[in-house]
């Protein structure tokens, strides 16, 4: 009895692990692309407000930077989930 289980979940699991293992990285991509719009709105309501000191300079680009890394993240984790589906 034992073996017959064992051999059903060799069957079953791969099945269900590889369509989690791709809703995973699209649910992680997906978060990583707010925070990236998140910081955008942040950069551009920082631009609007620049007064050409060095502050104003910092507000800028530290979140531009956040930004661009968690867009980055987000668009590399739904192409990786992609090459999971395809594979």
């Amino acid at each position: 009895m034992g073996q017959l289980i064992s051999k059903f979940l060799g069957h079953v699991l791969p099945g269900i692990i590889r369509p989690l293992h791709a809703l995973w990285n699209e649910v992680i991509g997906f978060l990583f692309i707010v925070f990236a719009v998140v910081a955008a709105f942040y950069v551009f309501r920082a631009v609007r407000n620049f007064d050409g000191d060095i502050e104003g300079l910092v507000h800028i680009v530290f979140p531009a930077l956040f930004g661009l890394v968690m867009g980055y993240f987000g668009v590399s984790s739904f192409l990786r989930a992609r090459k999971i589906s395809r594979s």
